[in-house]
């Protein structure tokens, strides 16, 4: 056992398996923003499209 209470074994420690978690479920938030923001430029976009194609 070293110090910190962690076996020998090189494997990660509580707080660093924690923190790993939390890391891969901001960069899920992340991906999910950045498919919404590109989504609702596409929307945006079309609108535009559309109303100008329709000007008088």
């Amino acid at each position: 056992m070293t110090a910190d209470g962690a076996a020998d074994g090189g494997g990660p420690t509580d707080g660093e398996r924690r923190r790993l978690e939390l890391e891969k479920k901001r960069e899920r938030y992340v991906w999910l923003y950045l498919g919404y923001f590109l989504f609702g430029i596409h929307i945006v976009a079309f609108v535009m499209i559309y109303a100008v194609k329709h000007a008088k």
